[in-house]
């Protein structure tokens, strides 16, 4: 099991350089990767919240190892030949390193309705399929021919290509919804969101297996508490165990004493 920082970019750390420097010492320190929220609106008391793709930019230089990425963006609230072109710049920014991280979003408040975006989930939920959809042809370099419901990618090819030939996608799915857990069986990883126990990670991780389409490596990221003990999980299937930090009373302090600690193996 690879070990990740699961970092919310508010309050002390919506600083992106400062969010570099920790990334840079939680690569010294023996972690496998490091990823970060993406909002542009949080609930109370967070005020102060740094760009993800900014802020990933500048881990990507100041790294080598460690794999980098949004954890989750919500691509229903974003364009997706804007975010085919981000992933492809940091890919190569960062020599190879992006893990992609997708779900619908929420309103966390007003973070869709605030915004004029989609209230619909089931909405979100096709903007999602065909987003992603135009961000796997992206990343082939071929010319894009999309012209769906939601979107338009037509006539152009994104170039250059991300130094991978595939850039992993995790699907956020929150425990008990069927839908999502389909969904993330045709890509790379799943973000279970909302499971309380091991039994019930272990229980997930047969539903998407038995609908996964291949049996080549997946991914499946599991969070915690910094004081968690991630073995159970590791046992009911998790191959990431990713350590979370509270929102609203993230420190600096905290969290650099989280890295130095190194992960538990």
């Amino acid at each position: 099991m690879r070990h990740g920082l699961f970092l919310p970019i508010f309050g002390e750390l919506a600083e992106p350089a400062l969010v570099a420097r920790l990334a840079a010492e939680a690569e010294a320190a023996g972690w496998d990767g490091v990823f970060v929220w993406d909002h542009v609106t949080y609930q109370e008391p967070v005020t102060d919240i740094a760009d993800p793709w900014i802020t990933l930019a500048a881990m990507a230089c100041a790294t080598s190892t460690v794999r980098l990425g949004p954890m989750i963006t919500p691509l229903p609230r974003r364009r997706p030949v804007k975010v085919a072109r981000e992933v492809a710049s940091l890919d190569r920014l960062s020599g190879g390193r992006l893990t992609l991280g997708v779900g619908i979003g929420g309103d966390n408040p007003g973070e869709l309705s605030g915004c004029g975006e989609q209230p619909d989930a089931r909405v979100r939920a096709q903007m999602l399929d065909e987003a992603l959809e135009i961000l796997a042809a992206a990343g082939s370099g071929a010319v894009l021919t999309h012209r769906g419901p939601h979107y338009v990618a037509d006539g152009f090819a994104v170039l250059p290509r991300p130094v991978q030939p595939h850039v992993p996608v995790w699907v956020a799915a929150r425990w008990g919804n069927p839908a999502p857990l389909r969904r993330a069986a045709r890509h790379d990883g799943v973000f279970p969101i909302g499971l309380e126990t091991p039994d019930q990670l272990a229980e997930l991780v047969a539903t998407v297996n038995a609908q996964r389409p291949g049996t080549g490596p997946y991914d499946v990221a599991v969070r915690g508490p910094v004081d968690t003990d991630p073995r159970p999980w590791q046992a009911a299937g998790a191959t990431w165990w990713m350590t979370e930090f509270s929102p609203y009373t993230l420190t600096e302090v905290e969290v650099r004493a989280a890295v130095t600690a190194g992960p538990q193996r």
